[in-house]
């Protein structure tokens, strides 16, 4: 019962202590509004939490009328589109009220900033990746008729848009019955010019699917070469030669098979890609060099796009060390190494722990069509939450707030107060107690005494001493009685310790080795 009556304690002390930091957070928002002479009255609420504030607070900086978004049931996230769509002019307050929020009202804004219709086909259950489907096709002024319903979900959306950027007729595969692979399947048939009436059926599934389109890919090259090779008039043809699309538009491969007689020319190559409106990315050296060469039977790729490049996500650059090696590593005699575990990392007053780098915006590529593949933009990460630090005015620099122990544990901070003792503790040292932890860097000896709330680490020995932790007890080199005994390998925590013995209280116990001394003969 002792151990989960200071297991719970200390989870209550963590929790104070981190409202305690979160409060701090919020005051540091109303002490940069005044010293900015902001009229703070406007959130200094405590349902408002620091980000919130902050984006607030920043409204009131450029002059904004925060009053539309300055609600403790908003979100910071979407607070923030608010903010922004004020700087352009934007009104998300119609969309806001219909229940749209943080990236919903990012596409809203986006589409809205472009002058895009975008209202005649949104619809309130609509999530963000189907406006932003919606979104592109208005950009790319396709008919977005087909697909701009709330029955597709985001990626049927998108299959069906890439069908009709390319000008195939998706009615064939519109149902929304299909999935997304099944769609895929679908119009990649339909790229490549092949009668999709074999497959085009919900009894099959997209892996069923892409069978059948390869082998129909596979069995009209060869229907063809049996053709040609069985009609008289095949030593007549002079321009036999095929032009295949893959990887979704991104590249052209020319094929141009070993017929008797056969000649093509660079103009037959050039007429057919015009044909196909493939207006970007030619290879004209490849294509040259296939013609001069006679390369036949030989699929040369001859026109090649440029893919669209995801966003880099943000991430955060640490300047502490979140690797240190807190479980003992086995040693070759079967025993463990306690001595070179390092149980914590010490920090500074102001000491930068880390800075968040914001996610970046993708690149846009480019089909064989010359239509832009718009990329999406990296994912950002939440803010780390903990106590004993702050987050600079920057938004992404987290400084120590004291010289203390840093631990990062569950994706939180934790940089609580430590006491490190550079002598011995002996009874004439007196009691230390101490709330936080204690780092005694030498040796306990008999008489010492020290009870802390966290953690208790000593890095040589302990005689008779008394420890009470709150935390853990990690005795690097041992722990022996007066009676020159020391205790076998587990040594059990608990709330009554014996006399004259070690005694940890409340945590766990590391570092006491299973050994009795020899008795030497007199």
């Amino acid at each position: 019962m002792g151990d989960l009556d200071g297991t719970k304690q200390q989870e209550l002390r963590f929790r104070m202590m981190e409202n305690d930091e979160y409060l701090k957070a919020q005051q540091q928002e109303i002490k940069l509004g005044k010293e900015a002479g902001l009229d703070v009255s406007l959130y200094s609420n405590p349902e408002f939490n620091w980000l919130q504030m902050e984006q607030i607070r920043m409204g009131l900086k450029d002059n904004l009328d925060v009053s539309v978004y300055a609600d403790p049931a908003y979100n910071y996230e979407t607070m923030r589109q608010m903010r922004l769509s004020l700087y352009a002019s934007i009104d998300l307050v119609p969309y806001l009220k219909r229940g749209f929020v943080d990236d919903d009202l990012e596409e809203i804004r986006f589409a809205l900033a472009k002058g895009l219709p975008l209202d005649k086909w949104l619809q309130d259950t609509m999530c963000a990746p189907q406006i932003h489907e919606i979104r592109i096709g208005l950009c790319e002024d396709i008919d977005i008729a087909p697909y701009a319903n709330i029955k597709y979900n985001w990626m049927q959306m998108r299959e069906i848009r890439l069908g009709i950027e390319k000008k195939l007729d998706v009615s064939i595969y519109s149902n929304y019955l299909y999935n997304h692979a099944q769609m895929r399947e679908i119009r990649l048939g339909l790229e490549a010019g092949l009668d999709v009436s074999g497959y085009c059926s919900l009894v099959y599934s997209a892996t069923d699917m892409k069978e059948k389109r390869q082998k129909a890919v596979s069995g009209k090259r060869i229907s063809k070469d049996r053709e040609e090779k069985a009609s008289p008039a095949a030593s007549l043809r002079k321009k036999e030669f095929s032009i295949s699309i893959e990887e979704n538009g991104n590249k052209a491969y020319a094929y141009i098979p070993w017929i008797p007689g056969n000649i093509v020319k660079k103009e037959d190559i050039y007429q057919d890609l015009e044909r196909r409106e493939i207006v970007y990315g030619i290879k004209h050296e490849a294509i040259a060099d296939m013609i001069d060469k006679r390369r036949q039977n030989e699929k040369i790729l001859i026109a090649e796009g440029i893919p669209a490049i995801r966003g880099k996500d943000g991430w955060f650059e640490w300047f502490v060390r979140l690797d240190l090696p807190r479980i003992p590593a086995p040693l070759p005699d079967g025993g463990v190494d306690y001595v070179n575990i390092e149980a914590f990392e010490m920090v500074e007053e102001g000491e930068k722990i880390a800075v968040y780098h914001r996610a970046e915006a993708g690149i846009s590529g480019k089909n064989i069509y010359g239509e832009t593949i718009h990329a999406e933009s990296g994912m950002e990460k939440k803010p780390i939450r903990g106590i004993g630090f702050r987050i600079e005015p920057d938004g992404v620099t987290y400084v120590s707030k004291m010289n203390g122990k840093f631990e990062y544990t569950a994706g939180r901070i934790l940089i609580t107060n430590m006491l490190v003792v550079r002598e011995d503790v002996t009874a004439v040292t007196g009691k230390l107690e101490v709330d936080g932890s204690v780092y005694v860097v030498g040796s306990i000896y008999s008489g010492g005494y020290i009870k802390a709330t966290g953690d208790i680490i000593i890095e040589h020995n302990v005689e008779t001493a008394k420890l009470i932790a709150g935390g853990n007890v990690m005795i690097k080199k041992g722990s022996c009685s007066k009676n020159n005994r020391a205790f076998k390998r587990e040594f059990r925590v608990h709330s009554d310790c014996a006399s004259g013995q070690s005694d940890a209280c409340h945590g766990r116990v590391y570092g006491v080795r299973e050994f009795e001394r020899e008795k030497r003969p007199k």
